[in-house]
C-alpha cells in the first residue's frame, strides 16, 4: 500500500487508534497505534497529529526517550510552520517532558495558541493536561478549576472518553460526578461513607475489572500504591476480595438495566438467562461510536478501527 503511495490511509487509521485510546487512558495501546502511524513519512501533514498522539502515550507510558523523540520531529515542523495550532501542539507535548515552572509555563502557552484557533478539542485538552498535572503537583483547586473547563467542553463536544477522563480527575480531587453529565463538589457523604475520593475511585476501577497496574496507569501512580489503598477499602467495606465490591459499592458498572447481566470480579458478563452477553463482539462498533465526534478530519472511507493486521484496499 505505501509503495502505491497510499500510506497516508494507514496513518490516519492508526491516528485515530491512538487518539480514541489516549482519550480511553489506555496508553500502551495508543502508543503501539502512535508508532505504526508515523511509521510513514512520506506525508508530513498528516503526521504531525499522530505525533502529538505518540508523545502524549509515551510520556504516560514512562518512555521519555520515545517521546523525546517524537517531539523533535514535532517542533521542527513546528518551527517551520509557525501557526498556532502547530506552537500549541508542540507546546502541549513538550510540556508533557517538563517538570516546575518550566512545565506550567507551557502548558498556559499552549492553550494560549489553542485559543486562537478553531480546534477546541485541542483546546480543551490542552486544559485537561493541565489540569492533570496540577493535581499531580497537589495543587487542588487550581486543577478543579482546569479540569472543569475541560470537562465541560469535551462534555458538550461528545468526546466521551476524554470527558470522562477530565471526571476522573475531578473526583480524585474531591468532585464526584452527578446526572446530566456535570460534576459537581461532594456535599453529602457517599453511599460507602468512610472511603476517602481516591478510594472510591479506585474501587471502583478495580470493581470494573481494571488490573493494579492498569488503576495506576490511569491515576498517575504505582500498583504498589494502588494495592494499598485497596488494602485500606476492603477493611472499610467489611470485604476481602475484588469480587465483593459489586456488591459492597453502589451502581454496579457493565450491568444493563433489565438485562439480568453482571460483570464477575474480571469484569466480563454473567449470563443469569438465556440471553447471551454480547458486549466483546459489540465492543469496537462502540469505541468507533465515541471517537466519531471529534475526529472530523478522518477521511470518510475509514469506517472502523484497525487493528495489526488490518488493511485498508
Amino acid at each position: 500500500m505505501t509503495r502505491r503511495g497510499e500510506g497516508v490511509g494507514i496513518t490516519f487509521a492508526e491516528w485515530a487508534n491512538a487518539t480514541l485510546n489516549n482519550g480511553l487512558g489506555r496508553y500502551d495501546k495508543a502508543m503501539a497505534a502512535g508508532r505504526r502511524a508515523t511509521a510513514y513519512d512520506e506525508d508530513l501533514a498528516s503526521m504531525c497529529w499522530s505525533l502529538v498522539e505518540l508523545i502524549e502515550a509515551a510520556a504516560r507510558c514512562g518512555k521519555p526517550e520515545t517521546a523525546t523523540g517524537a517531539h523533535d520531529r514535532l517542533a521542527e515542523m513546528a518551527g517551520a510552520t509557525g501557526t498556532d495550532w502547530a506552537l500549541g501542539a508542540q507546546a502541549r507535548s513538550q510540556a508533557l517532558l517538563s517538570e516546575g515552572d518550566t512545565a506550567e509555563r507551557l502548558y498556559l502557552e499552549a492553550i494560549a495558541h489553542f485559543g486562537k484557533t478553531r480546534l477546541r478539542v485541542d483546546l480543551a485538552r490542552a486544559h485537561l493536561l493541565y489540569g492533570e498535572w496540577l493535581r499531580r503537583e497537589r495543587r487542588r483547586t487550581d486543577a478543579r478549576e482546569q479540569l472543569r473547563t475541560a470537562h465541560s467542553m469535551l462534555d458538550v463536544m461528545g468526546a466521551a472518553g476524554f470527558a470522562e477522563r477530565a471526571a476522573r480527575e475531578l473526583r480524585a480531587t474531591g468532585e464526584l460526578r452527578a446526572t446530566g453529565g456535570t460534576v459537581h463538589q461532594r456535599t453529602t457523604p457517599a453511599r460507602h461513607e468512610g472511603l476517602t475520593a481516591q478510594e472510591a475511585q479506585i474501587a471502583r476501577m478495580a470493581r470494573d475489572g481494571l488490573s493494579n497496574p492498569e488503576i495506576g496507569t490511569r491515576l498517575f501512580i504505582s500498583a504498589r500504591t494502588v494495592q494499598y489503598h485497596l488494602r485500606k477499602v476492603f477493611t472499610k467495606l467489611g470485604i476481602t476480595s475484588r469480587s465483593q465490591l459489586d456488591r459492597a459499592l453502589p451502581g454496579a458498572a457493565g450491568a444493563r438495566e433489565g438485562s439480568g447481566e453482571r460483570p464477575d470480579h474480571r469484569g466480563r458478563c454473567r449470563d443469569r438467562g438465556p440471553r447471551r452477553c454480547r458486549g466483546r463482539a459489540q465492543g469496537r462498533s462502540r469505541l468507533m461510536a465515541r471517537a466519531a465526534p471529534w475526529m472530523p478530519a478522518i477521511p470518510s472511507f475509514i469506517v472502523r478501527l484497525p487493528s495489526e493486521s488490518t488493511t485498508i484496499p
